[in-house]
């Protein structure tokens, strides 16, 4: 199988690219075939999910070292969950998972090439799954009333057979670029609960809804697009462009303008694979997620990135609730608000150290810390913005939109764009010396944006904001005709009666 794979590599110029392809794609049909599973015998489907991992990972891919790495993560997660108890045992399965993760990432960074076929990618999946699934333990050991909806939602508090761990553990469609999934909803899917709104078809089996091979199907073509203009456009439109001579040769605004062009290519190569393996995860039935107003299937239960979004970003929040949207959950429900002391409010010092597990879960070049921690100032500049310059803005209710709005609107979609591909190109160029290169062609734009912003918001900026907004209010209230009060229209109901 190897040498037939290889073989048809060499034809296409990269066999290991070929080889990450026909992986994404060949999910497609298995994905089908486990539809016709029995929900009846839970164990066949977890071990069909192993073993479909294992012909990927070992004939497929030759990763029989990689293999052996998951599963020890695998089976250390689950002896560490069963066995410890109290608050500490999720920090200690993410200790045990990221320790592992951060080694194979500086072993990657030292003495392999980037073209290198090797685990760390599987592996960050499946160290989102395990450090999900001892926060879900933990939880189902908690009182209620000390959940949030999340927690409760997720809680396991059965813990599971080492096959049914296994299977989740290694569900195929997943296993090399995800989405996440936490194990109530992988379960969901294996005893078919998640289809329970569907009649079955079919003695001993649980019918999935229509519309998911076309959703599937959808999907795979979408990802083929991405992926075919990323094959044309990605040599010649790249954030390593920004290093050449040429490009430093040229205008201010014109290097501006045509690195936002650089960004808007490098995303097609994360929207071919995410959009792939939701089509993959679709046919399995995990996407579905109920049915619309006209009855249709909804099939967004895997979704993970929404171009359309990102590209015309009404403000960074939409980006960062529409790009890699399963790790962000992840971060969000697992890192940001566990960070957080009970009864605390999530502040800037979540954020920073969310950023940092983000960046040491990508890996340990500079790179990636030069993304999420700029990133997480992004962040935390976009709330205020939200909250101190919109209400100012903002028409009254039910009034139509103004030209401030959109003005503010327009000027939000820009700066979002410009901010998230600046931040974004030390993933690209990953050392220091490349990215500050790279800046300081750019006039170091998103600095300049990113610091007035730190500095407006910390001297006095909110202050001044807030009292804009209580003028404001007061030229509203003089505006609005008064009305009676209730007492009052109560006071005069006798009298009108009598007239």
């Amino acid at each position: 199988m190897n040498t037939l794979v290889s073989s048809l590599a060499n034809a296409f110029g990269g066999s290991n690219r070929l080889k990450i392809i026909w992986c994404l794609l060949i999910a497609y049909p298995v994905g089908n075939l486990f539809t016709r599973l029995p929900s009846s015998q839970p164990n066949l489907k977890h071990a069909f999910n192993i073993s479909t991992s294992v012909v990927v990972l070992i004939p497929v891919l030759n990763l029989q070292w990689g293999f052996l790495q998951l599963l020890f993560d695998a089976l250390g997660t689950y002896v560490i969950a069963a066995n410890f108890r109290g608050s500490s045992m999720p920090w200690v399965v993410f200790i045990f998972v990221m320790s592992h993760l951060t080694i194979n990432h500086v072993i990657r960074e030292a003495w392999l090439s980037r073209d290198t076929l090797e685990i760390s990618s599987a592996q960050m999946i499946l160290a989102m799954k395990l450090t999900t699934f001892a926060w879900n333990v933990y939880d189902g050991q908690r009182p209620e009333e000390d959940l949030d909806e999340w927690q409760f939602q997720k809680r396991i508090t059965k813990y599971p057979t080492l096959l049914a761990f296994l299977g989740y553990s290694f569900y195929f469609p997943s296993i090399l670029y995800g989405p996440n999934l936490d194990y109530v909803a992988y379960t969901s899917l294996i005893n078919g609960t998640l289809f329970n709104s569907v009649e079955p078809t079919e003695p001993m089996q649980r019918a999935t809804p229509d519309g998911r091979k076309r959703a599937a199907c959808r999907k795979m073509l979408e990802g083929l697009v991405f992926l075919s203009l990323f094959t044309v456009l990605s040599p010649s439109y790249n954030y390593t462009i920004t290093l050449t001579p040429w490009f430093a040769r040229q205008s201010l605004l014109y290097r501006i303008a045509v690195f936002q062009f650089y960004g808007f290519v490098e995303r097609f190569k994360f929207y071919a694979i995410w959009t792939l393996t939701e089509g993959a995860n679709i046919l399995t039935g995990l996407g579905f997620s109920g049915f619309g107003p006209s009855g249709e299937s909804l099939w967004e239960g895997a979704m993970n990135v929404k171009p359309l979004e990102i590209e015309l970003p009404s403000n960074f929040k939409a980006v960062l609730g529409s790009w890699n949207i399963n790790t962000n959950i992840w971060l969000r429900e697992y890192a940001y608000k566990r960070v957080t002391p009970k009864g605390g409010k999530p502040g800037f010092r979540s954020t920073l150290i969310t950023c940092f597990t983000s960046a040491l879960w990508h890996g340990v070049a500079i790179g990636y810390f030069l993304v999420f921690i700029p990133g997480g100032l992004v962040t935390y500049l976009s709330r205020k913005s939200r909250a101190s310059i919109r209400p100012l803005v903002m028409p009254p209710a039910g009034a139509p939109s103004t030209w401030v709005k959109r003005t503010y609107d327009f000027l939000g979609t820009v700066i979002s764009i410009l901010l998230l591909n600046f931040v974004t190109a030390p993933f690209r160029l990953l050392t220091l010396a490349n990215t500050m290169e790279a800046w300081s062609r750019l006039g170091w734009y998103g600095c300049w944006i990113v610091g007035f912003g730190v500095t407006f918001f910390n001297t006095g900026g909110p202050e001044y904001l807030q009292s804009l907004q209580e003028k404001q209010a007061n030229i509203i209230n003089v505006k609005q005709p008064r009305t009676p009060s209730i007492d009052l229209v109560a006071a005069l109901g006798p009298a009108v009666e009598e007239l």
